[in-house]
């Protein structure tokens, strides 16, 4: 339906992924790889995409990479149909938002599983954002085991080292109130939330 609707498999696979990975850049080969489709077709509506300015692009150290554009206008309801985006606070009791047509990430239910997670942030390498000098934070009760297993899949799929740190709640809470520095600047880099069970980062 949906497909029929947007006209291309692809174009649907493509709309799926940026807006559930607002914030997060991706190159051609690994799109492709990504949602399985022949790396013609995904130039071909990577370029259609573009033109009508539903994702932007830009080159960092000599390869493109493609976001979707928060500032198209109809980024909010193409993101309601597509994952990741959320209702405004007060559109929210007049209108209710469809199911969402995947998770933010593949890998969340993964992540899920490794205990209990309060926060859990992509940035680094995942924003094309080196600020922070990490690429995941995870804030919670772990276990280790899991936790190893969760990471070196994520490694695989992502095909690259990940940097990540992993820190309990009140230890997470008591440096965000004293304004250490690490916090501060990981939360102020660019970055793509995946858990936020109690809004740590939109705390003042």
């Amino acid at each position: 339906m949906v497909e029929q609707l947007f006209g291309s498999k692809t174009r649907v696979k493509l709309l799926r992924l940026f807006y559930s990975n607002p914030n997060r850049s991706f190159y051609v080969r690994e799109i492709t790889r990504k949602i399985d489709e022949q790396i013609n077709s995904v130039r071909r509506e990577l370029s259609n995409l573009l033109s009508i300015g539903i994702i932007s692009s830009d080159t960092t150290n000599n390869r493109l990479y493609y976001e979707v554009n928060q500032s198209y206008e109809f980024y909010q309801p193409l993101g309601l149909i597509f994952g990741g985006v959320e209702l405004p606070a007060e559109a929210k009791d007049e209108v209710a938002p469809p199911p969402k047509a995947q998770s933010k990430d593949p890998m969340l239910v993964e992540l899920s599983q490794i205990g209990n997670i309060e926060l859990a942030i992509y940035t680094g390498q995942f924003t094309r954002d080196e600020t922070s000098g990490i690429d995941m934070l995870i804030v919670g009760d772990v276990n280790q085991t899991k936790l190893q297993k969760f990471m070196q899949l994520l490694e695989e799929q992502e095909k690259k080292e990940v940097r990540y740190v992993v820190m309990g709640i009140s230890e997470f809470t008591y440096r965000r109130q004293v304004k250490d520095r690490f916090i501060t600047t990981v939360l102020a880099a660019k970055n793509q939330v995946l858990i936020d069970k109690k809004q740590l980062v939109e705390e003042e």
